[in-house]
């Protein structure tokens, strides 16, 4: 057990809601997932999160606050969900007061990316930095900021989306009318998308699902050169956003999590080149990348931890 109080951590996909009980940086108990798609609207979906959290707190009745960790745009001040990634039907939806009136417990809803940073910083990777740029990589990239032990939120509670940032002023556009989005470049299906034409072009006929990036990391150690060469050029790509993360915020540790950053030396022994070759000394010397601790798991663990600290329970 740590010293701090039980909480529920939510963390809220395209896919599916997990729900978990965190104990500081552990998930001492689950509840089964909740299918997104099962659900036609907001309330539905919402009343379900409610009675897996009462399910939940008959198990482990100690249980303080709920954090909710959800894509997409998230007022933190407010509590409102105005949109979500990839899920319809979720527009400007108050999801902190309804889901606290409905468990009567504190509760604290989060754009899912920061919930990850906020676990790496509090509990896991960055555990004692003050300086923090942290990035989950997977079907998109989001991202999260800590500055001189602050987290940086910004003015609408946006800050952070490093998967927006362009890496080129005349590349793709993005989903906002943005050139060049990182995230158009290095998600999990633009990845795939890259490799199969990579193969392809060398008279290799693959399938994207053989291009997912647990693929790639496979081939490319069993001496796959087309392979290897996806991560060398997806290092470069997202070397590309961090040295300007770095020049603008003098960062003093970078954490990267999600199902891409799991190629592991594929990825970070590039990365970490491609950034040495292009910082100068008060940007490198001191600067360390490391894989996020927390895994899929992150999400839950700080969203449980930030609801704890708005509740003045930690």
């Amino acid at each position: 057990m740590s010293n701090s109080p039980l909480a529920i951590g939510i963390d809220f996909g395209g896919t599916s809601v997990k729900c978990g009980v965190v104990d500081g940086p552990k998930i001492i108990a689950t509840a089964d997932r909740l299918t997104t798609r099962n659900f036609p609207d907001a309330p539905s979906l919402i009343d379900a999160m409610a009675e897996t959290t009462q399910a939940l707190r008959e198990r482990h009745p100690a249980i303080a606050a709920v954090g909710i960790g959800m894509p997409g745009f998230v007022d933190f001040t407010n509590g409102f969900v105005h949109n979500l990634s990839n899920v319809p039907g979720w527009q400007d939806v108050p999801m902190r007061d309804e889901f606290a009136k409905r468990c009567d417990l504190p509760c604290q809803v989060e754009n899912d990316a920061n919930a990850m940073t906020y676990a790496e910083w509090k509990l896991g990777a960055a555990r004692g930095c003050n300086h923090v740029v942290a990035l989950t990589l997977g079907t998109g990239v989001g991202g999260g900021i800590v500055s001189h032990g602050i987290f940086i939120r910004g003015a609408r509670s946006a800050a952070g989306e490093l998967g927006q940032a362009s890496i080129h002023y005349e590349g793709r556009k993005g989903a906002y009318g943005n050139l060049g989005a990182l995230e158009d470049y290095i998600g999990n299906n633009e990845l795939a998308a890259e490799a199969q034409f990579a193969y392809a072009r060398k008279g290799i006929e693959k399938s994207l699902a053989a291009c997912q990036p647990s693929e790639l990391a496979t081939a490319a150690r069993n001496g796959d050169e087309i392979a290897s060469q996806i991560w060398i050029d997806a290092a470069a790509q997202l070397a590309s956003s961090l040295v300007d993360c770095c020049y603008l915020l003098n960062p003093e540790i970078i954490v990267i999590g999600g199902g891409v950053a799991q190629a592991g030396s594929l990825l970070f022994d590039p990365l970490y080149a491609s950034l040495a070759s292009q910082l100068s000394g008060p940007f490198k010397d001191h600067l360390t990348i490391v894989p996020a601790q927390f895994g899929n798991e992150a999400g839950m663990i700080g969203a449980a931890r930030i609801a704890l600290e708005s509740a003045g329970l930690v």
